[in-house]
């Protein structure tokens, strides 16, 4: 089968390492790709993501047979509907059914009708209104602005003046209507399955550290690390999840006649009263692929196929018994203002190390060199018999790459394996 690959970073990259391994691989592409995924695919350049109808043309000039769209803007935008109306395949929702993602308010709508276990919620148009909800409800809090916000869209405000400044910084940057929620306690995971209608199909849990800094200090960022599985997710708690979350979810979006396929990731808060759903995204985790891949034993290509083609229900996924642990390698200055252009080396010697992988991100090639590209630039990832080995492996890999002006995370698997691990 000839394959195209969409999207540039770690999540790709991942994606691009795991369907290369697949014994039914033809041609395989990527648009746009970096050096890590030239490693596997052709890249294809000058194409930029939004341009639906050049990839729908490039697809079907050189037939390709099935498309995997990484990222998540595409999918709200209707890349999957432009390719299905021209007759290719491609892994992914259609816009219709990536409003689960694309609306938080959509989702709790939904939510709401459906009965579905969420934080309860009111939706404002006027930031005086809502000011006035936060000031009669108090802290803690949390606010959240609609659309796709890469990740740090909500504030979790613990005090009421955090609060307003949240809803302030929604409206002041374009933004026409605000979410705000009860605070719920508890500790959060994530929980990804495979959608092709009304079948739901487990496919993995992690945990991430969203924070900048050890103690999870600082900025929310896109991620600084993840690990899987995820032990607070035990397996009564993961079957209440797919039971009571994600299965009246995609029954909710067949009746609607909006049916969900691809792969539907839950962010959870394990509260008391059992999971309630956070949000959801509609793609992969970015940094959580990093982690779910090298778990996956299976044919990726084969499992995504099915599910984009309702057959999902005829494959079961495979999976190591080894866990798996990213550390984000980031630009220093990051989530503000960075440098780009730096050299990075090292990456071979990383590699060597067992059970270790380093997926790229934020990279170009320069001359025969590696150099910066953005704000996260690596994933060093390792695997082993245990959350402890697959951390120690993961941060001895690190210490191989010579990149002075970068930064990570010394303390990613600490919620697991304790704040001393």
């Amino acid at each position: 089968m000839n394959i195209l690959l969409l999207g540039s970073g770690g999540r790709e990259h991942a994606l691009a390492w795991k369907l290369a391994q697949s014994p039914s691989l033809g041609q395989f592409y990527a648009i746009p790709g970096n050096p890590g995924i030239a490693e596997h695919a052709d890249l294809i350049e000058g194409i930029p993501l939004s341009a639906h109808d050049t990839i729908v043309k490039w697809c079907l000039d050189h037939t390709i047979d099935f498309v995997v769209v990484g990222p998540e803007a595409p999918l709200v935008a209707g890349l999957v509907d432009r390719l299905e109306a021209a007759g290719i395949p491609a892994f992914g929702p259609t816009a219709a059914a990536a409003r689960l993602e694309g609306s938080k308010l959509f989702t709790k709508e939904l939510c709401r009708a459906h009965g579905i276990p969420t934080a309860a919620f009111a939706r404002f148009t006027s930031p005086a209104e809502a000011a006035a909800y936060v000031r009669a409800e108090g802290a803690p809090i949390v606010v959240k602005a609609d659309g796709l916000m890469a990740g740090k869209g909500v504030v979790v405000a613990l005090s009421v003046e955090d609060a307003l400044e949240a809803v302030e910084q929604v409206f002041a940057g374009g933004g026409t209507e605000v979410l705000i929620e009860e605070f719920m306690e508890g500790e959060e995971a994530s929980l990804f399955a495979l959608v092709d209608g009304e079948t739901v199909v487990p496919f993995g849990s992690a945990q991430d550290h969203k924070r900048a800094f050890d103690g999870d200090l600082g900025p929310n960022t896109g991620g600084m690390g993840a690990y899987s599985p995820a032990p607070v997710l035990t397996a009564e708690l993961e079957r209440r999840a797919i039971e009571e979350i994600l299965v009246p979810t995609a029954r909710a979006m067949v009746s609607a006649g909006t049916p969900y396929r691809g792969v539907l990731y839950a962010g959870l808060m394990l509260t008391t009263a059992g999971p309630k759903l956070v949000e959801y995204n509609c793609r992969f985790g970015d940094p959580e692929c990093q982690v779910l891949m090298p778990r996956f034993a299976g044919d990726l290509l084969e499992v995504l196929l099915a599910t984009a083609t309702g057959r999902l229900a005829q494959v079961t996924p495979l999976w190591s018994t080894d866990a798996a642990l990213t550390v984000v390698y980031a630009s220093r200055g990051y989530p503000g203002p960075h440098q780009t252009g730096s050299a990075i080396g090292g990456l071979e010697q990383a590699g060597e190390v067992e059970g270790a992988l380093v997926f790229q991100a934020g990279t170009r090639r320069k001359g025969s060199g590696l150099v910066s590209n953005g704000g996260r630039v690596l994933n060093v990832t390792a695997t082993g018999p245990s959350l402890a080995a697959a951390r120690e492996r993961a941060y001895a890999a690190l210490a191989r790459i010579d990149w002075p002006d970068g930064f990570y995370r010394t303390d990613i698997g600490w919620r697991a394996l304790g704040p001393g691990a």
